[in-house]
């Protein structure tokens, strides 16, 4: 089977975690054939790429950059463009869809693609005079919202290019046959909206199913990042949530990463009938010798410091730790002894590290002389000695297995965010076989399941209460770990992960038509029967167009003309 993964942006040429995703998943279903298709992705210098598997037949990169159209507009095509175009303009800035629907914006997106396959690009008559005032005059046509009235010729400006820019996969040479996603049997989304863009034109072009999967909210981030004025981030919003829309109406499956995730699709106008959630999968490996010497401990709970609170992640805003470190001071009063151990990952931007100068100033003046900064350079004995000292230390996450010890590093693990998607961090920590603290944000509760405490956020007392519950309960810390790293392990490993799209794959292709094309037709245009022969469709490398081993090739003209009777 050959698939086609469309991708933003991540893999294979950047990381992150959704580099991480689709690399386990390419990798896991060695037996299909994977097209990848990677939007806004740098184009490759030879010999510089990243090794790919074998079951990689294809690579096809979208660079930021786009060339101009390769062929002038003239008069007739320059209407055909005004007229989808004020289409598409009609619904973003008009009230009667924002549900979502389809209508004026599913025939205006599909009437600018078909003419960017016929004349080579949009990106010229998106930025043109054309396209400026097909916005104007929607903006202020009788229905429009109000927000849009508002809107001043730079607003235009600015809204035509930012819908240049998020319509740019029309543009792209994909659209083939033969050599494009025409010649896959399934698209796969690694997200919705303009990551789906293509998968919706190969549905259109050559009736291929798309599948998508969201282990985020794309519209939620598009909301959050949003530049200009009131106006122009209004009409962007609309632009986005219908296209999200389209993309939900038209997938065949739509995999969310969490319930979380799905509630935002079904808002979006997606089926719940079309919803399956895939929980993300982790690399279980990594954290069985720590899990194990859990399970491996009879009496007690674990083998931890008994009373040393942990908290590993980047140090961001969203992860509140002014409010872990307020409550950590309540749990001091209580109990002299205890300890937490801020591990931090590398920061993101200065941004970061600014917020990381405001925590270590509180933490000095809320723990005076007892608040510690750690380095890489910071080992030995001398180091353990003094974290051991410390009441709270804020210390860099080594490599290599580092992850793992450190959540072995305390008996409970805590989670202070005010925002969070899917928690990473909460999963590691349960396939450690930690008990966990955690504010109810996000996924956080689907996660844990009962097998960790829970607490609203930002409410420093609560989390103290919770922490101290666990700190002096060592049966229940036992209990509690043991509990969420068999959670963990049923539920968001990498092995369930590839077990549902392995099933979806067969599922959505035993549901799609059958495409005829040049190998499965005779001279004259009729079926070629047994031009596929049974082995053929048996799982292994040699499925691929153009490797079938010589025995399971059928004979030049076998039952081309007729067989006997």
């Amino acid at each position: 089977m050959r698939i086609g993964l469309l991708t933003d942006g991540g893999y294979p040429y950047a990381s992150g975690e959704s580099r991480v995703w689709c690399d386990r998943l390419v990798r896991g279903l060695a037996q299909h054939e994977f097209h990848l298709y990677a939007l806004g992705a740098p184009t490759p210098r030879a010999g510089r790429g990243p090794a790919l598997p074998p079951q990689v037949a294809r690579v096809r990169t979208a660079p930021a950059r786009e060339p101009r159209d390769s062929r002038p507009y003239g008069r007739r095509d320059r209407r055909r463009f005004t007229t989808h175009f004020r289409q598409l303009a009609d619904a973003v800035c008009g009230e009667r869809n924002e549900g979502g629907g389809g209508g004026d914006f599913a025939a205006g997106l599909y009437g600018l693609a078909d003419l960017a396959r016929e004349r080579g690009g949009l990106r010229s008559a998106l930025r043109s005079e054309d396209a400026v005032r097909a916005l104007e005059s929607a903006c202020r046509a009788p229905g429009a919202r109000r927000g849009p009235h508002v809107a001043t010729l730079s607003d235009h400006l600015a809204l035509a290019e930012r819908l240049e820019h998020a319509l740019r996969p029309l543009s792209l040479p994909w659209y083939g046959e033969e050599d494009g996603l025409g010649a896959v049997d399934l698209c796969h989304a690694a997200a919705g909206g303009r990551t789906a863009l293509p998968g919706l034109l190969a549905k259109r072009f050559f009736g291929v199913s798309l599948l998508v999967t969201e282990y985020g909210v794309p519209l939620r981030a598009h909301y959050l990042a949003a530049e200009g004025t009131p106006a122009v981030r209004a009409l962007l919003a609309a632009f986005h949530r219908l296209l999200a829309a389209e993309v939900y109406r038209q997938a065949a499956v739509i995999t969310p990463g969490t319930t979380h995730i799905r509630r935002w699709q079904e808002k979006c106008g997606a089926d719940r009938a079309k919803l399956r959630t895939v929980h993300p999968g982790m690399d279980a490996d990594r954290f069985a010798a720590v899990g194990e010497r859990v399970d491996a401990v009879t009496t007690g709970g674990d083998t931890a410091d008994a009373r040393t609170l942990v908290w590993v992640g980047r140090v961001e805003p969203t992860k509140d730790l002014v409010t872990l470190l307020h409550a950590f001071a309540e749990v001091r009063r209580a109990r002299p002894e205890a300890r937490l151990r801020l591990i931090a990952a590398p920061g993101r931007g200065p941004a970061s590290a600014a917020y990381l100068a405001h925590c270590g100033a509180l933490a000095a003046r809320l723990f005076p002389d007892e608040a510690r900064f750690f380095s890489q350079d910071s080992g030995g004995a001398d180091g353990a000695a003094a974290v051991g000292r410390a009441a709270v230390t804020f210390e860099p996450l080594g490599d290599g297995g580092g992850l793992a010890e450190a959540y072995a590093a305390g008996c409970v693990t805590v989670l202070s965010s005010v925002v969070e998607g899917f928690p990473v961090g909460l999963v590691e920590a349960m396939l450690c076989g930690r008990a966990t603290v955690s504010t109810d944000v996000g996924a956080v509760v689907e996660v844990i399941g009962g097998t960790g405490l829970v607490v609203a956020p930002r409410d420093p007392r609560a989390l103290a209460d919770a922490c101290l519950a666990l700190l002096g309960d060592p049966e229940r810390r036992a209990r509690l770990g043991a509990a969420a790293r068999a959670r963990a392990l049923e539920l968001f490993t990498v092995d369930q992960n590839l077990a549902a799209f392995r099933s979806l794959y067969l599922e959505l292709l035993s549901r799609a038509p059958v495409r005829r094309d040049a190998e499965t037709v005779d001279a004259e245009g009729g079926p070629l029967p047994f031009a596929h022969p049974a082995e053929a469709f048996l799982p292994g490398l040699w499925t691929g167009r153009g490797s079938t081993p010589a025995w399971a090739e059928p004979a030049v003209g076998a039952y081309a003309g007729g067989g006997r009777g």
